[in-house]
């Protein structure tokens, strides 16, 4: 891929990240097309370029430094292979009786296969803010459509890489459709149930320094702890396949 490519993503990306915080309007695609100069001389070859190019823009994000102040657009696997501070968006999802959404990562997926955690998320994207990163993600993770409500950001310590990690609250009353390809089971726990499970081994590490530091700013009567077993995958009694209640509405990756 030539070098080039990437310099003009680099510049588009930084320009339309600046257009959106200063308030002007436009999209990272106008950005793209009045920077770049296109440096190939056939329609075929154009259509090579654009292919590397949206290649490479699903895959980057903004590097940051100490502030969460923008340093420079990077691919997300150079981020975390070189510990470069990039953001991250959760959201965690309760049903209307308070309930919290937890669910269980596929063996498939890239970090912490088969691990637990009470919240969804991703990377943010170029250009994108925590809320607009929360609300794609909760879309695509388990199919809901709504504007979660930010709550708090901290500089995570992470298992595999540092990063800022912008947590989001929302109240989900109609059904949720898991993403297959990232959620192998998921339920909704009390809050009894939820501080269990934390505790377990298999719950994301990074997930859990994120419910510490949220306990402290929501302050609980912590609730007696119990054997520390994990939830098994069978449905529990009224409740339909894979923790959603069956005939009612369940509201819920990262």
């Amino acid at each position: 891929m030539c070098g080039t490519v990437q310099h003009m993503i680099n510049a588009a990306s930084l320009k339309e990240a600046q257009s959106v915080r200063g308030g002007n309007s436009g999209s990272f695609g106008s950005a793209l097309r009045t920077t770049w100069r296109w440096p190939v001389s056939t329609q075929s070859h154009r259509v090579l370029v654009l292919s590397d190019i949206l290649w490479l823009m699903s895959e980057l994000v903004e590097r940051v430094d100490d502030r969460d102040e923008v340093l420079t657009v990077v691919s997300r696997s150079d981020a975390i292979r070189e510990g470069w501070l990039h953001r991250v968006a959760t959201i965690v999802c309760r049903d209307p009786e308070g309930r919290t959404l937890v669910h269980r990562r596929t063996e498939g997926t890239s970090r912490f296969p088969g691990h637990f955690n009470w919240m969804l998320g991703g990377a943010v994207e170029v250009a994108e803010t925590y809320e607009q990163a929360a609300a794609r993600e909760l879309e695509e993770e388990i199919g809901v459509r709504t504007c979660p409500r930010f709550v708090f950001k901290f500089r995570c310590t992470g298992a595999i890489s540092p990063y800022w990690l912008g947590l989001h609250e929302v109240v989900v009353d109609e059904p949720i459709k898991p993403d297959p390809e990232e959620i192998a089971w998921h339920d909704w726990l009390t809050e009894h149930e939820l501080y269990e499970l934390v505790r377990h081994d298999a719950f994301v590490p990074d997930a859990r320094e994120a419910f510490e530091r949220y306990l402290a700013i929501r302050p609980r009567t912590q609730p007696r702890v119990g054997s520390g077993q994990t939830p098994t995958d069978r449905p529990r009694e009224g409740r339909g396949h894979g923790g959603q209640r069956g005939g009612g509405h369940a509201r819920e990756r990262w």
